[in-house]
């Protein structure tokens, strides 16, 4: 499963990357394909996807996206649990779980998003 535990790593890598260092996190982590959906939003390529994540930075600044549990793999397919945590007081305002899908090179072709818990909700 280290290929799969790879992509896992690789996409919290992008999903917590900032400035110059996104782009580049993002094309590690995606095809150039790669499509990103969730109840919220839905895009594709590596532009789209950076701009989404970068759009979660600006909503929610001092905040980590980090995994919770542990992934589950099964052929191309991964799911795994994760929350936003704030880096100041450890509080963790929204969770969920992603399906990805991964391509043949490793990276990730597709990713389905489920809101488990979003702040005020």
């Amino acid at each position: 499963m280290s290929t799969q535990n790879d992509a896992v790593t690789r996409y919290f890598a992008a999903w917590n990357a900032t400035g110059d260092d996104l782009a580049k996190a993002v094309a590690a982590a995606f095809t150039e394909d790669g499509t990103y959906t969730d109840p919220m939003v839905e895009v594709g390529g590596h532009a789209e996807i950076a701009a989404a994540i970068h759009g979660a930075h600006e909503q929610f600044p001092g905040f980590d996206f980090k995994l919770s549990g542990t992934p589950d793999a099964h052929h191309r397919l991964v799911r795994f649990t994760w929350e936003l945590v704030s880096r100041a007081d450890g509080s963790a305002p929204a969770a969920g779980f992603d399906v990805i899908t991964l391509a043949d090179d490793g990276r990730i072709s597709s990713v389905s998003g489920f809101l488990d818990r979003l702040p005020g909700a």
